[in-house]
C-alpha cells in the first residue's frame, strides 16, 4: 500500500488525526519539499513528532527514480508526505499512477490547503476563484518582469469577475543558489504593479496556518512597499466583489474603502 498524506500547511500539528496515524502505523515514511514546504517544522520535528524515520527526497527522486518508494509500497505500507493537501501536484498523480501500474493499492489522506486557507482567512468565496496561477522569480524564467501568461491568467478572470490566486515561487536546494528562495508577497506585488497595474487591489495572506498568519488588502503598489515577515506568502488578485467580501477586505484585511468600491458590484 502507498499512502499519499498531506501535512497541512504549517508545522508538524497541521496533519490530520487520520493522517498522522497512517504515518505511525506505516513500514516505510517518504517526503518532498520541493513543491512546497513546512516553515514551522523541520525534518526532525516531523520525526519526533511522528515517532518514524522519514526519507526526504529531492525532485529526481521521485520524477525520475521512484524506484525505491514503489519498491517499499510493494512489499510493506509506505506512506508519501507532502506539505499543504497531497496530489495538488502533478509530481504526485504520476507517482500514483506508477503505483497503479505496478498494482500497487493507493489511498489519499487530505489536508487542508493554501487554496482553501486564501478563501478562509481573506473572505473572498471560495467559488469566485478563477485559474489560479504561479508567480516566477524573473531569474528561473530568463527574463526581467512577468510572464504574459500570468498576467493573461489575471485579466482573463478579471473580464469574468473572478478572484485570482497567485502562488509565490519557491526554490528548494538549488544547485545554482546558495540556500532555499521564498518569493515575498511584497516583491510580487512589487512586479505586478511594475509590470501591470500599481492601482489594482491585492490581498496579501502570509503563514497560512500559523499562529501569526496575516492578511492585508491594498493596491499593488502599497502592497510592494510592505514588510510581510517570514514565508509562505501567497498574493490574491480580487476580481469583482459581493458586497460580503468587501466587507471582509475592509474589515478583516484592512483595505482602504476606496479602493474596494471600485471592485464592488
Amino acid at each position: 500500500m502507498l499512502t499519499f498524506v498531506g501535512l497541512g500547511l504549517y508545522d508538524e500539528e497541521s496533519i490530520t488525526v487520520e493522517g498522522r496515524e497512517a504515518v505511525r502505523e506505516a513500514d516505510r515514511a517518504f517526503a518532498e519539499f520541493y513543491t512546497s514546504h513546512l516553515v514551522g517544522a523541520t525534518v526532525d520535528d516531523l520525526q519526533s513528532y511522528h515517532d518514524t524515520h522519514i526519507e526526504v527526497r529531492d525532485r529526481a527522486g521521485v520524477e525520475q527514480d521512484p524506484g525505491p518508494i514503489l519498491d517499499a509500497a510493494e512489499s510493506e505500507d509506505a506512506v508519501f508526505l507532502t506539505a499543504g493537501d497531497t496530489m495538488i501536484s502533478t509530481t504526485h498523480v504520476d507517482l500514483r499512477l506508477r503505483a497503479h501500474d505496478r498494482g500497487i493499492d493507493t489511498r489519499v489522506i487530505h489536508a487542508p490547503t493554501a487554496e482553501s486557507a486564501a478563501s478562509s482567512l481573506t473572505g473572498l468565496q471560495n467559488y469566485r476563484f478563477g485559474k489560479a496561477t504561479t508567480l516566477p522569480f524573473e531569474w528561473v524564467h530568463g527574463a526581467d518582469g512577468v510572464p504574459g501568461s500570468v498576467i493573461d491568467t489575471i485579466e482573463d478572470n478579471r473580464e469574468r469577475g473572478l478572484h485570482t490566486l497567485c502562488y509565490l515561487d519557491i526554490k528548494v536546494d538549488n544547485p545554482y543558489r546558495e540556500g532555499d528562495d521564498y518569493m515575498t508577497a511584497s516583491h510580487a506585488a512589487g512586479l505586478l504593479a511594475e509590470h501591470w497595474n500599481p492601482d489594482a487591489l491585492g490581498v496579501v495572506v502570509a503563514r497560512a496556518g500559523a499562529p501569526d498568519a496575516l492578511v492585508e488588502a491594498d493596491t499593488l503598489g502599497a502592497l510592494a512597499q510592505r514588510d510581510f515577515g517570514s514565508p509562505l506568502h501567497l498574493l490574491v488578485i480580487p476580481g469583482a466583489l459581493h458586497h460580503v467580501e468587501a466587507d471582509a477586505l475592509t474589515g478583516l484585511a484592512g483595505a482602504p474603502d476606496d479602493v474596494v468600491e471600485e471592485r464592488t458590484v
